[in-house]
């Protein structure tokens, strides 16, 4: 079984989930990172090792494959002002006030996941926040990622007055005499806000983000993650830390690079190449670049997605992209090879999604290694979950979206019966889709184990006495665990290597101190990871070899 120059190390002694045809085993064999054994106890002792790591009656099950995040924003947002349970507008502004007064060198403050519903039904002013802090800019990302609120010095610093025009596919509110209030949504965040704070931050933070979301992400058992929109400065980050690790990270990753509107055919198809030439540059084992990712609505807290029929407030936006243009783009990467992964949260922007997918399959041919994604799909109408199956389109879900904690302004916002329907996962099950799933960090809290509980009760991570939203949509206990290893693992392309646990794959697997199979899905807020294991190295020596972000 073994060489002179290999290492065996047999785990046993736990109840080990495999994610795999054969669900349960009693043994692992570990052999130069990789399982060489997955099974009864008895055979693996007959089995030559070197060592014999007793599991205790823990439970194992395969690395987490996050489907969905964003790395480097995680790691920022670990420095920023947490305002996710911050019950009102005081506790928001106590909250920023308190950040400014303890580092009163910092140029900016930054703060992360405020609800819309903390305002007691007031819209987001910059008056608001000058209130607490005017001395310097205050950049407050809402819950939802897709809009910022902003103070008076932050306006000013990304150059915003009244007279500054929208940029393509966002917006710049303004009150009624035509005054900035303060609030940026969609492209006036991703093309615009971003791209002038990415100006402000060094590449050297963006390293230690990086190495900070890996960190994070490691010791909360996460052993993959797909990194959802990928830019020019993150990619630098990325790469120049890969380099410090001998050219292979801690953990694996791969990314879809953000391809935005630009409003003529040529800068859409120069975005594409871009892609193209970095997907064909990145294949691993290192970063690996898989393809592209689109927005084609926004979100339905701040009513910006798009739906076939209006909002509560009689608001209809259209989607980002156009029909044809959104198939242009769409027909290019797949003609390349290139995966594309579609943000779509309203139901006309799934169908639109699948829209251009299915044009896209007319005018390139069949070709059976396509694995296209749509990101969300938190409303949808009743044909996509079919045509989702029918096109063999992934379905990439986030349970810590339809925490009901959260849920009260998203479904003010619907006022109608499709918040009975929302984030419908039973449906894509029943029709036979793929599901993936992530969460969304740093939109949502990035750990999986709460994100589970969700999967699997529809109750709250944060308060679960809340009553439970669209109970009949829970996951069995399996399904979700599965959801988020094996079929997470096989929307990023790593199926059989990553998330699940056979002879033959990586050695990547997690050791809890809980068990929801044996304790039920409350298990999940309870327990913590023991070890994460990736690439058979358990995550103390990874992480060991791990600079801490700053």
């Amino acid at each position: 079984m073994t060489s002179p120059d290999t290492h065996t190390t047999h785990y046993r002694g736990g109840a080990i989930f495999t994610s795999d045809t054969d669900p349960w085993a009693q043994s692992l064999l570990v052999q130069d990172g990789r399982l060489v054994f997955v099974g009864d106890t008895a055979t693996a002792d007959a089995l030559a090792a070197d060592a014999v790591i007793e599991l205790d009656g823990a439970l194992v099950i395969p690395g987490i494959v996050d489907a969905h995040t964003h790395l480097v924003g995680l790691g920022e947002s670990l420095e920023q002002v947490d305002l996710h349970d911050a019950p009102d507008l005081a506790e928001i502004q106590n909250r920023v006030s308190a950040a400014a007064a303890a580092d009163p060198a910092a140029p900016r403050i930054q703060g992360r996941s405020w609800l819309f519903s903390s305002l007691g039904g007031k819209a987001p002013h910059r008056e608001m926040i000058d209130a607490a802090v005017a001395d310097r800019p205050v950049y407050l990302h809402a819950n939802d990622n897709h809009s910022a609120w902003v103070n008076s010095a932050a306006l000013a610093e990304l150059g915003i007055d009244d007279g500054t025009p929208d940029p393509l596919g966002g917006t710049i509110q303004r009150d009624a005499d035509g005054h900035a209030t303060g609030m940026l949504l969609e492209n006036a965040v991703f093309a615009f806000l971003r791209e002038r704070l990415d100006a402000l931050t060094s590449d050297d933070d963006r390293e230690a983000h990086f190495e900070a979301a890996l960190r994070t992400y490691l010791d909360a058992g996460v052993t993959a993650a797909v990194d959802m929109a990928l830019t020019e400065p993150d990619l630098r980050a990325m790469l120049a830390v890969q380099e410090r690790h001998g050219g292979r990270l801690p953990m694996h990753v791969a990314a879809h690079w953000a391809v935005y509107r630009t409003g003529t055919a040529e800068g859409d198809a120069t975005a594409v190449d871009r892609a193209i030439a970095l997907h064909r540059a990145h294949t691993g084992p290192g970063l690996r670049i898989s393809g592209i990712k689109l927005f084609v609505d926004g979100v339905i807290d701040s009513c910006t997605a798009a739906m076939h029929a209006p909002f509560a407030d009689g608001s209809q936006p259209e989607a980002l992209w156009d029909l044809p243009s959104l198939t242009a783009v769409v027909t290019r990467a797949d003609a390349a090879g290139l995966q594309i992964a579609m943000h779509a949260i309203g139901d006309a922007a799934s169908a639109l999604a699948l829209d251009a997918l299915e044009a896209a399959v007319a005018a390139n041919g069949p070709r059976a290694e396509r694995r296209h994604r749509i990101e969300h799909l938190e409303t949808v109408d009743h044909a996509t979950p079919l045509r989702l199956a029918r096109l063999g389109v992934i379905a990439s879900m986030q349970p810590v979206h339809s925490d009901p904690a959260i849920q009260d302004n998203w479904r003010a916002m619907l006022g109608d019966d499709r918040v009975e329907r929302g984030y419908p996962w039973a449906e894509f099950a029943e029709a036979g889709a793929t599901l993936a799933l992530g969460t969304d960090a740093p939109t949502a809290p990035f750990d999986p184990l709460p994100n589970l509980f969700i999967a699997t009760t529809r109750r709250s991570a944060f308060d679960p006495a809340l009553t439970a939203n669209v109970p009949g949509n829970a996951m069995a206990i399996a399904d979700a665990v599965r959801r988020a290893t094996r079929d997470a693992a096989y929307a990023c392309g790593w199926e059989g290597e990553l998330g699940v646990l056979r002879a033959g794959a990586a050695a990547d697997f997690v050791v809890l101190d809980g068990d929801p199979f044996r304790d039920g899905p409350e298990a999940f807020l309870t327990a913590r990871v023991r070890t994460t294991v990736v690439r058979g190295v358990d995550h103390a020596t990874a992480l060991a070899s791990l600079p801490r972000g700053r």
